[in-house]
């Protein structure tokens, strides 16, 4: 095993969030010290133009087990978690976002749940967002999976446990995040989705809406079709380096 592996990597996406980030340490660092494995936390922060960063610098000091990584130009919640996974050490890692709407409380659920599977889903249940969001998500996930051919409950929640291993064969792009099950699941991974809580934001403001992700998503979802038609699994493809010229 290689000397600086850990069991857990949480990655964390950060956006103007200032104001979230203590609240979301204080609660996220003792549910991992109570798991009794080895962790460490990565906050991705994608150029915000609030005290973000230096709240990060400064949290550094406190928790020891975070890491801190910056963007230069701001670009998008995908290459976030896409620097993030780059970055992490964890065989395990959790992704999650910085509103303290995910609750960290469902961590050792979401890693429980990782025996046989190389993901782990979380489904909002009782989901605090306006009818607007909700209605708008019920529809993008049905048209989602209908042109991708999956069948993921809740393509919106973030709140993940992944394989590291397995992310090595998907494709990076704007969007990525939103399609990571899926994406998984066209390379011959095992998805499964559990139940998580979800809470309202009380801090900050939502970096989404209707009107930046309709378009966006729809063609993503075609992209994805196209992708699923060309894919092949790298790592398992690979010819045996056993020599049968002789």
């Amino acid at each position: 095993m290689e000397p600086d592996v850990l069991d857990i990597s949480v990655v964390i996406p950060v956006f103007n969030e200032e104001e979230n980030l203590g609240p979301l340490l204080a609660e996220t660092v003792p549910v991992l010290e109570s798991m009794n494995r080895s962790f460490e936390i990565l906050c991705v922060d994608d150029a915000s133009t609030d005290g973000s960063l230096e709240v990060l610098r400064e949290l550094q000091r406190k928790y020891p087990p975070l890491r801190v990584i910056s963007h230069r130009v701001n670009c998008g919640e995908s290459a976030a978690e896409a620097t993030g996974f780059a970055h992490a050490r964890g065989r395990w890692i959790v992704t999650m976002d910085a509103d303290q709407q995910n609750d960290p409380a469902d961590i050792p659920a979401l890693i429980k749940a990782t025996s046989g599977a190389d993901a782990v889903c979380g489904v909002r249940r009782k989901r605090q967002d306006d009818w607007v969001k909700r209605i708008s998500s019920k529809i993008a996930n049905g048209f989602r999976n209908r042109i991708t051919g999956d069948r993921i409950s809740d393509a919106g929640c973030t709140f993940r446990a992944l394989r590291r291993e397995a992310l090595r064969e998907i494709p990076r792009f704007n969007g990525m995040h939103r399609f990571l099950p899926t994406l998984l699941r066209l390379q011959g991974y095992r998805v499964v989705e559990i139940s998580v809580n979800h809470r309202p934001r009380t801090r900050g403001e939502s970096k989404y809406g209707v009107g930046n992700r309709a378009m966006r998503g729809l063609v993503d979802c075609f992209a994805v079709r196209w992708w699923r038609r060309r894919c092949f699994p790298t790592e398992r493809c690979r010819a045996d380096t056993e020599d049968t010229t002789r």
